[in-house]
């Protein structure tokens, strides 16, 4: 692939010829592809619609060129060659064997100081119509001797589209055009106040540092720069890798330098010295384009420069040679101190009040470099390493500044990295700011979650290479996390957590002896599972504690039956009796002996965790009566649909029922938010809504003390339900997940605050919201997109939610389904195919339980629309 275009398409859908190679080609009109790549595809030898033998490659060809070489397609448009090259079977591994026998050709061309281009010399060895051109190029005979035996086809990816940045003003226009709105504008830069420099909204800035008193106009784009006090620089410029210094602190001497309007400035260094040289141009000035083609230089014709500069033709041009006369050969920009550059770069882009006579002469006793000899001086090395450090210096920065003044809501992970990049002082860096924690954490400690503020420990610890001391420092995030998580749902539970207080009542009900009182009571809760269409992982602790959390989902039972519940009912037998459905049971007796943090293999945690999130161990119910559990979960394990958190809410409601306690649904869905942090599974809110409040409904979470929940039931049409029980297919994939470890790393990437995850969750919300709105609106098509994006989104929070087998499934039920998505945290367990229209959904259904290569199960399900008081 080529570096200067960015393509959109799926390659899934692209298959290449065996035992050759294709190049991608895309139609598109005449105006365009003059400036770039033509191939021409063959009309005789055709493989199929998409796929031709290349009979030529044109490089920028006129109308008369491609239409000579019969390029012009029936419908008056070209093939584009989008850059894209694959090679495949035999003519790979010839292109292989070419790659490991290639030493004496790479020290050949070095020697000779020729090149050899991709795009010209090795595909054309792959087009017999190029050969005879290509013999006359350097190693051009072993090129086709080589590989000159296999041919090339031409792909036509019609879909395909695509972004070409190969000049500077289509970076520009892509930066302020359409697309404009998905630019991040600042990045891991240092600007100052408002009020001490004028720089404009619109412009982009990148790993640069501006001091006070600078000037940068609209759509600018400057890069990997430093730019000191009293620079101007005009509107629609790009100015890359340039470090200017100061010349002198006063105010009143400050060096001025001006870049005009729609120009490039840019830093180069050299090879072989210390020098650097700064070259510029006007931004839609073409190199190639020679005097005698309308070639100009700074926007200006080059008869009209040569004539104001007093220059000579001679002084930038060898008087031998047949080379057209530009820009890219002339011998124009000078190898001197940085301010005489400076300076004689304001004269030559003609904007000097000092007099040609002065330095006309100093321009001409210099060393110049034309733009073709410093194609071949650049110093890549130097310049790699000088940007890397200038982005580590500017990292330091930002982060010094986060720790210091702010509340670290930078990603100092990612920040530390680029502060590695200094070899020698990155380190001491990460330390330094190690050091600078316990205060953080002191100033702050009112504001600063202590989630956040051990996880910036860790990134630090790790920094500096102590991953043991960052291992040790985990378990206190996650400490935190639960704890911020239980103060936030319910203020005071900690005295639920405590041990029972061994009272005279509690001791006679440890010895067996029961109060004469004994009532029986028996209570059953059976609760539906939920699906979620999107805004998983915004219901989620720390996230849910900070920022708005919204989810779509809906309560289904599962053939014909609500598959989770529990039954507990008193008994005269002291102590308290648990069962479960695989066969297990554990009578305690010791009451006190039920506390955290449980052991993560304890089969019966989740009822442990509801007995204390309830502080039904606290009452005086257990003076007097015992207490028998048992729960079920009909569902296969690893199921995505919720069952651990809507088991633990029919516990805990049963809990609260048999104990007159607050059974509310909004209580006993906060309360199972604090019991899955005793567990220490985590988990948000959306699976117990989804179990306890039934049919499709909008949930949102706001921050707060106590946490707030506002369940809005979606009003669903007989027509809305009856469309979706005929197209929705609810399907067990076979594949067993665990949300537990997903959920720790999601997590760890939120208090780290990672930029691209907080964007992803971000936009699930606005997926909920619209989502509520398609639904009422019975738009199920649109709904489908929905799930298929939050899918991609799920995708880049978690990249194993998916796996090749899901893969194979989504990739057979794409051609009938509008949206189909993993339930849950993904990775495995039920999903959900939403077919195009009911025969779509009845032929899928069809296949699926035919086909023996995927062992699914498809159930029988309703929406849960009863619930009962």
């Amino acid at each position: 692939m080529t570096g200067d275009v960015l393509p959109c398409f799926d390659a899934s859908t692209i298959v290449f010829p065996e035992d050759s190679s294709s190049i991608v080609t895309v139609p598109i009109t005449l105006d365009i592809a003059s400036n770039h790549g033509v191939i021409v595809a063959s009309k005789s030898h055709a493989k199929d619609e998409a796929v031709h033998l290349v009979d030529n490659l044109l490089q920028k060809p006129s109308v008369k060129e491609l239409v000579n070489h019969e390029a012009i397609l029936d419908d008056g448009r070209t093939l584009l060659d989008t850059g894209l090259i694959a090679v495949r079977g035999k003519a790979w591994r010839e292109l292989v064997m070419l790659a490991c026998s290639c030493q004496p050709m790479i020290l050949e061309l070095l020697k000779s100081k020729k090149e050899l281009s991709l795009y010209e010399d090795l595909v054309a060895a792959w087009v017999p119509a190029k050969h005879d051109w290509l013999q006359q190029r350097p190693l051009g005979k072993e090129l086709v001797s080589r590989l000159g035996k296999n041919y090339m086809f031409s792909y036509c990816a019609y879909e395909l589209s695509f972004l070409h940045f190969g000049t500077s003003g289509e970076v520009l226009d892509h930066l302020s055009g359409v697309g404009s709105g998905l630019v991040g504008r600042r990045h891991l830069c240092s600007i100052p106040a408002t009020t001490v420099s004028d720089i404009a909204a619109s412009a982009v800035v990148l790993s640069s540092k501006i001091e006070a008193g600078v000037s940068v106009g609209e759509d600018s784009l400057l890069y990997g720069s430093s730019i000191s006090s009293g620079i101007q620089i005009g509107s629609q410029c790009i100015v890359v890798g340039m470090n200017m210094p100061r010349e002198n602190d006063e105010p009143s001497k400050l060096f001025r330098f001006m870049l005009p309007d729609r120009h490039c400035l840019w830093e180069v260094p050299l090879v072989g010295c210390t020098d650097s040289v700064i070259v510029y141009c006007g931004l839609l000035d073409n190199p190639k384009n020679s005097l005698s083609k309308l070639g100009t230089f700074c926007g200006k014709p080059w008869k009209r420069v040569l004539n104001d500069l007093g220059i000579s033709e001679g002084d930038l041009w060898s008087t031998t040679g047949d080379q057209d006369r530009c820009l890219w050969n002339a011998r124009l920009f000078p190898v001197l101190s940085y301010f005489e550059m400076l300076n004689l770069a304001t004269w030559l882009m003609g904007l000097s009040d000092q007099k040609t006579e002065f330095l006309l002469p100093l321009w001409r006793v210099s060393r110049r470099l034309s733009l073709e000899e410093l194609h071949r001086s650049i110093d890549f090395s130097k310049m790699c390493l000088g940007s890397s450090d200038h982005q580590a210096h500017l990292a330091a920065g930002i982060a010094k500044a986060c720790i210091e003044y702010g509340l670290v809501g930078r990603d100092l992970s990612q920040l530390c990295g680029e502060i590695l990049q200094l070899e020698v002082s990155g380190a001491e860096i990460c330390k330094n700011f190690l050091g600078m924690c316990p205060r953080l954490q002191e100033q702050n400690s009112r504001i600063l979650p202590k989630s956040r503020a051990y996880q910036v420990q860790m990134d630090l610890l790790r920094a500096c290479g102590d991953e043991a001391t960052a291992q040790e420092l985990e378990h206190k995030v996650w400490d935190a996390v639960a704890k911020e998580t239980a103060s936030a749902v319910r203020y005071g539970f900690q005295e639920n957590l405590e041990y029972p207080q061994k009272s005279a009542s509690l001791n006679n009900h440890l010895s067996g002896s029961l109060d004469e009182t004994f009532h029986p009571k028996t209570i059953k809760v059976e609760l539906p599972v939920r699906v979620d269409f999107v805004g998983g992982w915004s219901d989620t602790p720390p996230w849910s504690l900070e920022r708005a959390g919204c989810v779509l989902n809906m309560a289904i039972s599962l053939e014909g039956s609500l598959p989770i519940g529990t039954i507990i009912e008193t008994t005269k037998e002291a102590g308290i009796l648990i069962n479960d459905d695989s066969g297990n049971h554990l009578h305690v007796q010791d009451l006190a002996s039920i506390a955290a943090p449980f052991d993560g293999g304890d089969p019966f945690r989740l009822v442990k965790s509801a007995l204390l999130v309830t502080g039904v161990l606290n009452r005086e119910v257990l003076s007097s009566t015992g207490l028998q559990i048992k729960t079920w979960a009909n569902i296969p394990r690893g199921s995505g649909l919720g069952t651990s958190s809507i088991l633990a809410a029919a516990v805990v409601k049963g809990l609260l029922q048999i104990t007159d306690g607050d059974e509310s649904n909004e209580n006993v869905a906060r309360l199972v938010l604090v019991l899955e942090q005793i567990m220490g599974t985590g988990g948000g809110w959306q699976d117990q809504i989804g179990g306890l409040y039934p049919g499709i409904k909008f949930t949102t979470s706001f921050p707060g003390v106590p946490l707030q929940l506002q369940v809005v039931p979606l009003l669903a049409s007989s027509q809305l339900i009856s469309e979706l029980q005929q197209r929705l297919l609810v399907v067990f994939t076979g594949q067993v997940r665990l949300a537990h470890h997903v959920l720790q790393k999601v997590v760890a990437r939120y208090l780290r605050r990672d930029n691209l995850l907080v964007s992803s969750i971000k936009r699930l919300t606005e997926l909920a919201k619209t989502g509520r709105e398609v639904l009422m609106n019975c738009d199920i098509d649109k709904l489908g997109e929905i799930m298929s994006e939050a899918w991609r989104l799920h995708q880049e929070l978690d990249p194993y939610c998916s796996n090749e087998f899901v893969d194979s499934l989504f990739t057979l039920a794409d051609p009938y389904c509008c949206g189909y998505k993993l339930v849950g945290a993904g990775g495995g367990g039920f999903a959900l195919l939403l077919a195009r229209d009911e025969a779509c959904a009845r032929e899928l259904r069809a296949i699926l339980q035919s086909d023996s290569k995927f062992d699914v199960k498809v159930y029988n399900w309703e929406i849960f629309l009863d619930s009962k008081p």
